[in-house]
């Protein structure tokens, strides 16, 4: 009878939840911050469950959750915390280091080693209407599903549902945001978060239905509350004011811009074909004018050459008839230089052909030089600063500060760094033993363009990846003078490597950070 009850409360629970087709890859990412807060009592040597709520990291060995679920503890020798990850294959012992009823707030720190994933807190401002998600483990799932309390105590996936906020109600007491996402008991201390999984509330307690018709609403402490908490803890959370701004809306507003871009630079060409074509016609014209011109004045000069010729032939002829030989000499000279230089000007004309061969020249003499062409497209090498560029990232839970770049021709970066060299240019997957989360790095030295994939993974498909990375020993970036990098041929090897990894990835990355590079000053 018991079994069949909890079954209808996991209908009713299903029922009542906005339905979703699958779990959004920043919810999913965001999830693996969630645990589970279990209270165990340890009299008589027996290890028995109290009771569990739910809760999210905030560092490595650090997790918040509601006060009202570690309540039970005051007065309780014998009683301990457990944190249960939601992956990973153990959970882990924790002590309570802040306490704030007043605010439902808790906060605990693992008193045994363990690398939790910590979550990103979400700053700005909630708006009314917006889509939320609430991610715990409510006590009515794992009933249904028949959870022992070993089970309870084993890492599991938390159950995540969809719902909105409903501003304009003060709360009484601490500041809380009011929301439709479905929680139950067991939620208790999880996180509220946002579409793009930042926490913006630890959720705290519902309303009491009266009937089957009233609609269910649920509170969660506010992250107002959270961040003063934290603050007078001395916890150094990680923040973040980034607008969310969905994968989808991301890539219609990238195939957007691509396609504006493609326009300018289309109609960038047109003009300067326009460009080019006016100015060869004007120069067509230039060289028309300037070879008849030249024609003109060699045709000019070959007559007059050919009549002063026979000016001096007809006065060598009289002077013959006078007597003076030595004049008649001069100017029979003087006519053959002037009948040669007629002949001469007149062979040195310009042919008609000569037209298109001079505009060629005025046109290139009036068009940007080589040489500055070339330095403009010149690749960005040596020290530089990458700024942001806004227009074409995703950020949901990582800085957007500048970052530092030294690039090297052959693919060395920041003189420690090697890239590979593949079909889709320089990359380096990185993909650190102390967080889950991949990373592909890029630099496009023709742009300056510097770009950083994040990948927030699972833990299963983590271990694929460092598995694969295992393979493989990246090449170094060589020291002394001259280039720093690796030769060519071992980056191209380390791009084929690399290429093991990316296909453990999944399609779409949960960030995309673009920079635009420039010399450092």
């Amino acid at each position: 009878m018991k079994r069949i009850l909890a079954v209808l409360a996991l209908l009713m629970f299903t029922l009542t939840a906005q339905p979703a087709a699958a779990d959004p890859p920043d919810i999913a990412a965001a999830a693996r911050s969630v645990v589970r807060v279990v209270l165990i009592d340890t009299d008589g040597g027996n290890f028995t469950l109290v009771g569990h709520g739910s809760g999210f990291s905030v560092g490595p060995d650090l997790v918040v959750t509601n006060a009202h679920v570690v309540a039970p503890m005051a007065g309780r020798g014998t009683m301990r915390i457990g944190i249960v990850p939601s992956q990973g294959k153990s959970g882990y012992f924790a002590k309570i280091v802040a306490y704030s009823p007043r605010q439902d707030l808790a906060l605990l720190r693992l008193t045994e080693k363990g690398t939790l994933v910590p979550t990103a807190l979400y700053t700005g401002a909630v708006t009314d209407g917006q889509e939320v998600w609430a991610v715990g483990y409510p006590g009515v799932v794992d009933a249904a599903q028949g959870y022992s309390e070993a089970d309870l105590m084993s890492p599991s996936a938390p159950v995540k549902s969809r719902g909105n906020v409903s501003t304009g109600r003060a709360g009484h007491g601490y500041d809380t945001v009011l929301h439709t996402a479905q929680i139950a008991s067991g939620n208790s201390g999880g996180p509220l978060l946002d579409t793009c999984g930042r926490v913006i509330g630890a959720n705290s307690f519902g309303t009491v239905s009266k009937s089957s018709a009233d609609s269910s609403f649920y509170f969660a402490v506010s992250m107002l509350e959270i961040s003063r908490f934290l603050l007078t803890n001395n916890v150094k959370a990680a923040l973040t004011g980034e607008p969310c701004q969905s994968l989808a809306a991301f890539q219609t507003a990238q195939e957007q811009l691509a396609a504006g871009e493609k326009a300018s630079a289309e109609e960038l060409a047109r003009a300067a074909t326009e460009r080019r074509d006016a100015a060869l016609t004007k120069a067509t014209r230039q060289a028309e004018q300037d070879v008849f011109a030249s024609r003109e004045n060699r045709m000019a000069l070959t007559g007059l050459a050919l009549l002063l010729s026979v000016i001096a032939a007809g006065a060598a002829l009289w002077l013959g008839q006078q007597g003076k030989a030595k004049e008649r000499k001069i100017a029979a000279i003087g006519a053959a230089a002037l009948l040669v230089g007629a002949v001469a000007a007149w062979l040195s004309r310009p042919a008609i052909a000569e037209i298109d061969a001079r505009a060629a020249e005025i046109a290139a003499s009036s068009a940007p030089s080589e040489a500055a062409s070339a330095a403009a497209a010149a690749p960005q090498e040596g020290a530089m600063v990458c700024v942001i560029d806004s227009a074409r990232s995703r950020i949901t839970v990582s800085p957007s500060t500048d970052v530092p770049l030294n690039w090297q021709a052959d693919g060395c970066v920041n003189r420690k760094t090697q890239y590979g060299l593949a079909a889709d240019g320089w990359s380096r997957v990185l993909a650190p033993t102390s967080e889950d989360t991949v990373s592909l790095a890029a630099y496009d030295p023709a742009s300056g363009t510097y770009r950083t994939d994040r990948y927030l993974l699972d833990a299963e498909t983590m271990a694929k990846v460092r598995e694969a990375r295992a393979r493989f020993t990246p090449p170094q970036c060589r020291s002394g003078g001259g280039a720093m990098g690796s030769d060519e041929s071992a980056a191209r090897n380390l791009g084929e490597s690399q290429a093991a990894i990316r296909a453990l990835l999944p399609s779409q990355p949960n960030e995309r950070l673009v920079y635009k590079c420039s010399a450092a000053r």
